[in-house]
Formats: C-alpha cells, structure tokens, sequence
C-alpha cells in the first residue's frame, strides 16, 4: 500500500483547510456549500485553539472532535465507491459496510493528525464552480505559501437528500479519494476485498499506535 503511505503524507495538507474562514470575505449572499466550509472551519479552529495541547496528548479526543464537527459534511459511502471505481462491483453483502468504515478511519485519522498542524496560512476563495441548482458544486481556494507558489484546493460537494455533502477534496490537482484507486484495485486483485479490508485495518492500527 505505497501509495495510501505517501498519499498520507499529502494529506497532511488538508490543515489548511482550517483556514477557509480567514479568507472568506464578507458579504450578503453566502452560496450554502461556502457557509457549510466556513461554519464548520469555524467551529473546529475554535476547539484546536482550545484544546491543542490535549489533542496532542489524547489523539482520541481529536478523532471525536472531527468525528462529531467534520464528518456529518462528508459522503464516505460515495467516496469509497469512488476510491473503488470498477471494483466496486466486487464488494458484496456485508463487505461494504466494512470497507467505508475502515476508509473513513483511515481519512480520519489523516486527517486529524495534520489539524495540529496549523500555522494560520493565508487562504484566499476563488469563483466556485459548478451549479447550486444542479446539485453539484466545486468550492475553489488557493493556499498562500511564504516563498513558494500557492496550494490549490478544491472541494467537491454535492446535494445528497437535500444536503451539501463533501464527496472528494483535491489538493495541488491530487484527488483525495481516487489516489487510492491503484493501491485498492493492486490489493483486490491480488487478496480480494478482504484483503483490501484486513490492509486498511492494519493501517488503521498503526495510525492508531503511532
């Protein structure tokens, strides 16, 4: 599982996900997937800047900070399906409610860890694309590097059951959810679905214990 290794590291730049609300310029008509970004960053920013030296000692108390905050906005069944692509036809019976629980811990526990991350980078919105009527947005924004070029990213939501929901986030053009589609199509092929499952739950541990 090279690639869930070095995706792990890239995913550390989701922190500055944290810093949506900074840029956000204020105005009357906020479109609702940016105020479901902005409310949300909100939220957490206040509970890293309050708790950050306990999240670091007690990582499980992150984990339940974004699991009750952050992962309400998030499709994980839609996400697995896309990590999956084809082989998604390959998951029977009780397999897939399996799979997106392990995949949701591993994007979790990623995810929470580059929290404590956070320097207060400069983010600046960009037009969103995509159609609010439709059902089917891209909420746009670059990342200001000191020294470097900007960060882009991106996050794709859309409306599930009269709901915005995040369904992929991309950074610098490298989609968080299909960069996994090599290493989960390697690992079926060659130990099945359970194998994919007994992989990710192995991962999982070692985030857990490191």
């Amino acid at each position: 599982m090279k690639t869930i290794t070095r995706y792990s590291r890239t995913l550390q730049a989701l922190v500055l996900m944290l810093a949506v609300l900074l840029a956000l310029p204020a105005r009357a008509e906020i479109a609702e997937p940016e105020r479901i970004v902005r409310e949300t960053t909100d939220k957490v920013l206040a509970n890293i800047k309050q708790n950050l030296d306990a999240y670091k000692k007690e990582p499980a108390r992150l984990y339940a900070m974004v699991d009750e905050l952050v992962l309400p906005h998030f499709d994980f069944d839609r996400m697995t399906a896309l990590a999956l692509g084809r082989y998604k036809r390959k998951v029977h019976g009780d397999q897939k409610e399996r799979l997106v629980q392990e995949f949701r811990n591993l994007l979790v526990r990623t995810y929470s860890k580059a929290l404590l991350e956070y320097n207060d980078q400069k983010v600046v919105f960009l037009p969103m694309r995509g159609s609010v009527e439709q059902g089917d947005v891209t909420v746009r924004t670059e990342i200001d590097q000191p020294g470097g070029f900007p960060i882009p990213i991106n996050y794709s939501l859309y409306l599930k059951d009269g709901q915005w929901k995040v369904y992929d986030v991309v950074i610098d053009n490298i989609s968080m959810v299909t960069n996994y589609r090599s290493s989960f199509a390697r690992e079926i092929k060659s130990k099945g679905v359970e194998g994919l499952i007994k992989t990710l739950r192995a991962r999982n541990e070692q985030q857990k214990n490191g």
